[in-house]
């Protein structure tokens, strides 16, 4: 029987920009089924520009039924778009991972955080005239804090900051807009991702 994927964030859950089959959730998926995971292609709320608190409305609206097998979060670059605090964050976040983690039924190992990427080293990033290293700081802070809340509540934290910072300028790990990441990009995070939960699905103690 194959198994419920629910994916939980704002225009990198829907891929902004890039392909259905490009989304590295969509990645993910594809690529366990090829190495014998029956995993469903994911049921995906998020939405471009989304904060924090929008995606618990968005969640809200859409009332998915769990639980899920996999479950993935990526959420807060808009937050720091935005200017929100890391101590503003912080609650929201918390929040939002207690969801994630209710819809996998309590069971940690099911859920997949990924970090934030910097989108101040893109062209529009570049562009906006504001401090980019101010930018990265903000960023560091929030996905600090995110890493902390996710090892006291024993889910596993995906850094792919570093990736966006080493290939984010790159014209063909971004999409036209030269913001959002490419399916190129999205590989490479995929990639990080399903060497994660290829063992999580496979634990025999989390039907």
């Amino acid at each position: 029987m194959a198994r419920c994927y629910l994916v939980l964030g704002g225009s990198s859950g829907i891929g902004e920009d890039v392909a259905a089959s490009g989304r590295w959730p969509v990645q993910l998926a594809v690529a366990l089924r090829d190495t014998g995971v029956a995993l469903d292609d994911p049921h995906i709320i998020a939405t471009t520009g989304w904060t924090t608190d929008e995606l618990e409305a968005g969640i809200d609206a859409d009332a998915p039924q769990g639980p899920f097998d996999l479950v993935s979060l990526l959420i807060g670059v808009n937050d720091q778009y935005r200017g929100r605090s890391v101590d503003d964050y912080r609650p929201r976040f918390t929040a939002l991972l207690q969801r994630a983690l209710g819809f996998a039924d309590g069971r940690a190992r099911r859920v997949l955080v990924l970090s934030i990427p910097d989108w101040g080293v893109t062209p529009f990033g570049i562009a906006s005239g504001r401090d980019r290293e101010q930018i990265g700081q903000a960023l560091d802070a929030y996905n600090a804090a995110a890493a902390a809340i996710c090892a006291e509540h024993e889910v596993t934290f995906i850094d792919i900051t570093d990736l966006s910072r080493d290939y984010g300028g790159e014209a063909a790990m971004l999409a036209a807009d030269g913001l959002h990441p490419s399916a190129a990009m999205y590989t490479l995070w995929h990639q990080r991702a399903y060497a994660v939960a290829r063992v999580h699905l496979a634990d025999e103690g989390a039907h």
